[in-house]
């Protein structure tokens, strides 16, 4: 079969197509042919520099969508030929994916199989992000990093869903500010001044809720821009700064709290609580609630495209490869 591995790190030209054997299930596993695989920043760390790779060579992707291939032993309610979508921990650019049961999740009825691919680790990050974590309530306003993003996109119409007071968003350009504005945000502000549009916009107030993706400095700002009793929940260190603690001196004062969330580290310490958490936000694109584009797909051979374009931070909404002809 066909996969997209790295055998050193660097540009997106690091990302080669190989043949290699197609795998067969373990115990408790599944083997899916897939459909489409979902493009993710964390795959871009992993090629550029390391990032969650043990050894190389090494093949990226999070999330795929497709048909059961087969089974492995122990496997119950899960069959060959049906429909799914899966978390994984690497390895999904490939033809076909192992991945182990308790991150795989049937479609339910009227979810195809492009739309389910842009799902696996967007859609249940932003709702624990906003819900689980942060613990939204109606009519409270909300701040949302990388608001153009995948998750971003998904970010606002959920914080909209849940009568938030007010749902501002931060890009890095103003290019992608459009993108944020069609998908729930009231505002949308760009990084480099984000914080004095907070205070203004609020009347100096600040928000209840920010979400941050970046880290560094970014958060650091973003913690100045809660307002009495606010929260932040962290996801990630995209900006690739040193890691910037917080104590009680920024905390105490006015009762702001800072969590974290990471839903890689929670597929593996609490597997049943992501299966809830995903069945719980899966719905909200049943529903009508939910509606993240895909604004460009490329076919698995192109994985390097697909890279360059995400890395040049000019990309909105969700990048796919299409793997099934």
């Amino acid at each position: 079969m066909r996969a997209v591995e790295i055998r050193e790190y660097g540009d997106p030209e690091v990302l080669k197509v190989v043949q290699v054997e197609t795998p067969e299930p373990g115990a408790g596993q599944v083997t899916i042919d897939a459909a489409y695989v979902g493009v993710n920043f964390a795959d871009l760390k992993a090629r550029a520099e390391g990032y969650r790779v043990e050894s190389l060579p090494f093949r990226p992707g999070l999330e795929v969508s497709g048909r059961i291939r087969a089974v492995g032993p122990g496997v119950e309610g899960l069959r060959p030929g049906q429909e799914v979508a899966a978390l994984v921990n690497s390895g999904a650019y490939a033809e076909v994916v192992v991945a182990e049961t308790a991150t795989v999740f049937p479609l339910p009825a009227g979810l195809d199989l492009r739309t389910a691919a842009t799902l696996p680790t967007v859609l249940p990050t932003a709702h624990a992000l906003l819900h689980e974590v942060g613990r939204l309530r109606a009519g409270e306003s909300v701040l949302v990093h990388g608001a153009a993003g995948g998750i971003g996109t998904v970010a606002g119409q959920l914080a909209r869903a849940a009568d938030a007071g007010a749902v501002y968003g931060v890009v890095s350009s103003t290019a992608k500010a459009g993108h944020a504005l069609k998908h729930g945000y009231d505002e949308v502000f760009t990084s480099d001044t984000f914080a004095d549009d907070v205070r203004r916009a609020t009347g100096g107030r600040g928000v209840d809720l920010v979400l941050d993706p970046v880290g560094g400095d970014t958060l650091r700002r973003g913690l100045d821009t809660l307002a009495v009793f606010g929260r932040l929940v962290s996801f990630g260190n995209a900006g690739g700064a040193e890691p910037w603690h917080v104590g009680p001196p920024e905390l105490y004062a006015q009762g702001r709290s800072v969590a974290g969330f990471s839903i890689l580290a929670l597929a593996q310490s609490a597997p049943e609580a992501l299966r809830s958490l995903t069945e719980r936000a899966f719905r909200k694109v049943t529903d009508g609630t939910v509606n993240l584009p895909v604004t460009a797909e490329f076919p698995l051979s192109d994985a390097s495209e697909a890279h360059r374009l995400m890395g040049g931070r000019t990309s909105t909404g969700k990048l796919l490869l299409r793997v099934a002809d």
